[in-house]
């Protein structure tokens, strides 16, 4: 019992969600007073009909009292979340107690953000963005609604199933030799190649990185590209996700199947690329010297891993092949339906447009366009380009031009008309710059003249001497400026670009096909023995003899957005150390509700949780480190309000704010965040559980700077 609404302030329905009991819920309770023979309303109608008193109400509370409420429960044990972004209401539900308000508060925040990653600046316009949400094309808008629920139900299942989603932080795999040398080859040889080509129709590839399932295998940023941030690259790794899914449950090798695998326990280990250390920065290449650890990790898997891979490989022979045939004619109509329905596969060769957070010397430009290409090298390993798009710099103005009018609006709706008054040297300024903006936009054949009327109107009302000036009179203007801004930024990255589509301007296809074919031609020997890496990373047993009584644990480096933990697949056809059935089921909830109960605790300003609970005593531990290691002093960590963003680094970047509230008491120095979460058997005595969480991250501080972000 499921649902997440978008809708305006006038109760119009913007986006929905459903899941399947909450629609039948729906339908049964709407169907139910229609009279017989009369067809039920559209589905969409019934949600609205459900959500408008709720949705008039919050608007009611907003107009008269300045304020709303942020949740409620009903008398049927449902849970109501609600947050207004703008003239934007999003409502999330609970109906069967699964989901808390937090997690209904997190959902929220994360179908926020995939939308500006979709929709860019687009967002920052009440008006656009609702015609963007809800085109009047009934098609394009079911393709678009689809498309939005489908991201949403891939973030919620990797939200339930994997560990990076459940702490938001990207796992990378460990293996420092294949890592180094495919950082290498996209460097040298894929990244050069495709910028020096002059099939790029003019973009520029960015960032390169291959992702295995969820697990990033190598990284690599050209010389002139800004980082990419944790928060975009989950979103994109989502993104990746709802058009390539990772079928677990099909992929994942029993153990009793590898024991009885006559595989030979020969492992071919390709040549390593030529290396020239010369070259290079410390970002993009790995010194091997500084990873024994990992090595040592790696060592003592690979050849388990091959004997798993070579029979992942025969397990699918035959699988085509359905034991069950039925021959009813409404069920093979059902099901015909029911394909008719589903969206068409994508076509890897159509770029999506993306929305990222770019930052040079000049500052720091959220929703910048980007192209990102999405290459299916094989099942469950994929490479992604993101390019910059030669326009790009024209979303910088604007984005300059949007701040400088949401600073002046801010200013005379707080009556500040003086300061922004003196302020005549930067008002001056952004005239001169936007007239010539406006001329330049006269070149590139974009629609401009409703953005130029506004801007002569404004003009003459804040400098000519007969007009009012600076004041409040003067505060609409900014907003219909603001948002005929966004109206040109939606000419020029998003009305020719449909979401989850592609682009005419673009890397051409035969382009994109020879970067396929080279990192297919690398990764060919290692395919196989990366798809059942990626379940099983690291494991607990090379563990188990330095911390006895450990049973999992979870570091993270939120400097670098990267978190290590040994693999907790829980399927019925895999298993870990804890076995599979009862236990390690148990076990797995316990580990997502540490997560939830240390982020309670860190939102009240604790940085560190100890608790027993019955058989088992659960650690958590946030600290901060100099660049050379060194613990620094403890500090008090800011106590969050109730109605604040959830904790975490895909929605809403909290630690990135913790780190500049914690460095201003460092200047000069680079601050870095830690993250340790650990489940001990409750036997153990306290003194050793800490003892082992102190050797932990000191054993862990080293393999997790592996240079990959």
């Amino acid at each position: 019992m499921k649902c997440l609404l978008i809708a305006s302030e006038s109760a119009e329905v913007l986006f929905y969600w459903t899941d399947p009991e909450f629609e039948l819920n729906i339908q049964e309770q709407y169907g139910a007073s229609q009279e017989e023979g009369e067809k039920p309303p559209a589905f969409e109608d019934c949600i609205n009909t459900l959500f408008a008193p709720i949705i008039i109400s919050c608007s009611t509370m907003v107009d008269r009292l300045g304020d709303s409420y942020t949740s409620f429960s009903t008398e049927n044990n449902h849970t109501y979340v609600l947050h207004q972004f703008e003239e934007c209401l999003y409502i999330a539900v609970n109906g069967d107690r699964e989901e808390g308000e937090e997690d209904l508060k997190r959902k929220i925040y994360v179908m926020k953000k995939m939308i500006e990653v979709l929709f860019g600046m687009v967002t920052l316009s009440s008006t656009l963005i609702r015609k963007e949400l809800r085109p009047q094309d009934t098609e394009q808008r079911t393709n678009l609604w689809k498309y939005l629920q489908n991201l949403l139900e891939t973030y919620s299942r990797l939200q339930e199933q994997d560990q990076s989603f459940l702490v938001e932080a990207v796992e990378r795999l460990i293996h420092p030799t294949l890592c180094e040398q495919c950082i290498e080859f996209l460097e040298r040889r894929l990244v050069q190649q495709i910028n020096s080509s002059v099939e790029r129709a003019g973009e520029e590839v960015l960032h390169a990185f291959i992702l295995v399932h969820t697990k990033l295998l190598a990284f690599y940023s050209s010389r002139n590209a800004s980082t990419l941030t944790s928060s975009d690259l989950l979103a994109l790794i989502v993104m990746v996700q709802n058009m390539y899914p990772s079928n677990i449950n099909l992929e994942d090798t029993a153990p009793e199947d590898v024991e009885n695998t006559s595989a030979p326990d020969i492992f071919y280990t390709p040549e390593p690329s030529p290396t020239n250390r010369d070259s290079g920065t410390d970002r993009d290449s790995v010194n091997s010297g500084r990873h024994e650890e990992s090595r040592h990790e790696e060592s003592r898997h690979e050849e388990s891993c091959h004997e798993e891979s070579c029979h992942e490989e025969s397990c699918h022979v035959g699988s085509g092949t359905p034991v069950f045939q039925f021959l009813d004619p409404d069920i093979q109509m059902a099901e015909d339906s029911l394909q008719t329905l589903e969206a068409p596969p994508p076509d890897p060769s159509n770029p999506s447009r993306v929305f990222l957070e770019v930052t040079l010397k000049e500052g720091c430009y959220p929703m910048m366009p980007h192209s990102m290409y999405c290459l299916p090298l094989w099942p469950g390993i994929t490479l992604v380009l993101l390019t910059k798009l030669p326009n790009s710099n024209l979303a910088m103005s604007v984005y300059v031009f949007l701040e400088a009018f949401a600073k002046l609006e801010k200013r005379l709706s707080e009556g500040l008309e003086g300061s922004a008054a003196r302020g005549q040297t930067s008002i001056q300024d952004l005239r001169n710059k936007l007239d010539k903006f406006i001329r330049a936009l006269g070149t590139l054949d974009i629609q401009t003249s409703q953005l130029q009327s506004v801007w002569t109107e404004f003009k003459s009302r804040a400098f000519t001497r007969g007009g009012p000036g600076f004041s409040k009179d003067l505060v609409p203007w900014c907003r219909t400026m603001k948002s005929q801004l966004c109206g040109v930024y939606r000419q020029c990255f998003i009305t020719e670009n449909t979401v989850g589509g592609g682009n005419p301007q673009r890397l051409s296809p035969s382009l994109q096909d020879r970067a396929l074919t080279m990192v297919q031609e690398k990764l060919m020997d290692w395919k196989d023995f990366l798809l059942v890496k990626s379940k099983r990373n690291i494991t607990m047993v090379s563990y188990l003899e330095e911390f006895p009584g450990l049973i999992h644990f979870i570091y993270v480096d939120r400097t670098a957005g990267q978190m290590i933990a040994p693999s907790l697949n829980i399927t019925d056809r895999a298993t870990s150390e804890l076995g599979k059935g009862p236990l390690a089921h148990f076990i797995k909830g316990k580990v997502w509700g540490l997560v939830n109960t240390s982020r309670i605790y860190l939102q009240k300003g604790y940085s560190t949780v100890t608790l027993r609970d019955g058989d088992y005593f659960f650690c958590y531990f946030l600290w901060f480190e100099n660049e050379t290691g060194y613990k620094l002093e403890v500090k008090d960590l800011p106590i969050l309000p109730n109605d604040s963003a959830p904790i975490g680094m895909l929605a809403w970047d909290y630690y990135r704010k913790l780190l500049r509230y914690y460095s201003k008491s460092h200047q000069g120095e680079v601050v870095k965040c830690y993250e340790l979460l650990t489940v001990h058997l409750g036997v153990i005595p306290t003194e050793y559980i800490l003892q082992h969480c102190s050797q932990l991250a000191r054993k862990l501080w080293e393999p997790s700077r592996i240079p990959l972000l």
